[in-house]
């Protein structure tokens, strides 16, 4: 049996796959909040540039990748598969498991295919810095790594919680010579009433994307840039999926099931939007969203219109949302604890053609732990959710006695988070669950937003 598919560079895609060429439904405008009437692109030109903006808006379904880009994807891209034979031979499943891993890029994880991207169309049109948040700060990590390799500058606003849970994340960052600071900040207005009322507030990706939004307007030489949300981090991250595609296909096989974990649902949607084609036009197959049960955007937050960001800087997107003003509890999967998911993946949840679940932080790294065991990778907190929800599914395919295809995205390794492992095997995580009355005075001012 092969454990490992591999594709020669050649094949690397030469196009990202838009899914919004075959969505059932489109997905509702952003909107003016002065006014309610949706934006003009023109609108997002303080924060990106046009380039990125058509992609943002587009709705052809396939649009080429630059040459310029491709030649830095060759640094890590094809990525490989692999077939988890002892995770299989561990649970006792019929279910072949394979899991595409993102873990090999430089930073670590999968963030590189968009952060690569946005800063090659941000270099051809002129732009020599870059502001962005991040949570666990894999975004921030790639998007130094980017801004690095086209000699653009970068600042980086990272959650406080997790600045100080994963300091080597801005070593890593600075040794790619991008500068990080902990959010709220003072160096912005929208950090300075935070980190005033509390030095030590914990912050939260709708503050630091606040931070970033502002700082990336303030000249013509300097935008914002984001991982994951937005419909241009998804397009990118088509990479993965069309890979995965591939690579199944070399050995005759077909997913039944795929799972990702989702925050602000980039990584997920880069496997799953290419197979999804098929699915809307009747492929049969199961597709999970997996969240942390104390951030349960796609379970529990309903489909609204919010800002992005907590000082409500953004324009409103339609999606599925805990209220832009939620502070999330600090667990060690940073990189899933945003208030709002994707437009594109929200629609999709709506239109069910996937589904949610969420997960306690002591069953993930138990998974995590599970699948280091078995499978050699240590991986990120984040993908732990993935991969509980992988073992679950493994199991039913068990009890069912059923053959069934299961493919995950490995979306990164956790050499870096080894403090919440052992936090997890001392004993010290304990875990927390977002409750409904929080959650309805979270949302109960959105209603008088337009309903999308």
């Amino acid at each position: 049996m092969k454990r490992r598919i591999d594709l020669n560079e050649k094949d690397i895609p030469k196009q990202w796959y838009n899914i919004q060429a075959d969505m059932p439904n489109p997905i509702p405008p952003p909107l003016n909040p002065a006014t309610g009437q949706p934006i003009t692109p023109d609108m997002l030109t303080p924060i990106f540039t046009m380039n990125i903006i058509e992609q943002e808006v587009s709705t052809e379904r396939w649009i080429d990748i630059p040459e310029e880009v491709i030649e830095k994807y060759l640094i890590w891209r094809p990525t490989p598969l692999y077939r988890a034979h002892f995770l299989e031979k561990f649970l006792g499943t019929p279910a072949r498991i394979y899991f595409k891993n993102e873990g090999v890029s430089p930073p670590g994880s999968h963030k590189p295919n968009t952060a690569i991207a946005q800063a090659y169309f941000n270099k051809v049109s002129g732009i020599k810095r870059l502001a962005t948040e991040t949570g666990a700060g894999q975004w921030g990590s790639a998007l130094s790594f980017a801004c690095n390799q086209f000699g653009i500058e970068c600042k980086v606003y990272m959650v406080r919680i997790s600045y100080n849970q994963k300091p080597y994340r801005r070593v890593l960052m600075e040794t790619w010579g991008a500068k990080c600071v902990p959010s709220p900040s003072p160096d912005t207005n929208a950090g300075r009433k935070f980190f005033e009322q509390n030095p030590e507030h914990p912050g939260s990706l709708g503050i630091a994307i606040s931070e970033a939004v502002e700082d990336g307007a303030t000249s013509k030489d300097s935008k914002y840039s984001i991982g994951s949300v937005v419909n241009h981090v998804l397009l990118h991250q088509t990479v993965v999926g069309l890979e995965a595609y591939k690579q199944l296909d070399m050995i005759g096989e077909y997913p039944d099931i795929l799972i990702g974990c989702a925050g602000g649902g980039s990584n997920f949607a880069g496997l799953f939007l290419p197979f999804a084609r098929d699915k809307i036009h009747g492929k049969e197959m199961k597709i999970i969203a997996c969240e942390p049960a104390s951030c349960p955007t796609m379970t529990k937050g309903p489909y609204v219109y919010d800002f992005g960001d907590t000082a409500e800087t953004t324009p409103l997107f339609a999606m599925h949302s805990l209220g832009h003003k939620f502070v999330p509890a600090p667990i060690h999967a940073g990189g899933l604890r945003y208030h709002g998911m994707s437009p594109i993946l929200s629609r999709l949840l709506m239109d069910n053609l996937i589904e949610a679940r969420a997960y306690g932080q002591l069953e993930t790294f138990k998974a995590g732990i599970t699948f280091a065991r078995t499978e050699g990778f240590v991986p990120a907190p984040e993908t732990n959710h993935a991969i509980a929800c992988v073992i679950e599914e493994a199991k039913k395919s068990k009890e069912e006695g059923k053959e069934k295809v299961i493919l995950m995205n490995w979306s990164g390794h956790g050499i870096i988070d080894l403090a919440a492992y052992d936090a997890y095997l001392s004993g010290k995580l304990e875990d927390y669950v977002l409750p409904d009355d929080e959650i309805q005075e979270l949302i109960k001012d959105l209603g008088k937003f337009p309903k999308p």
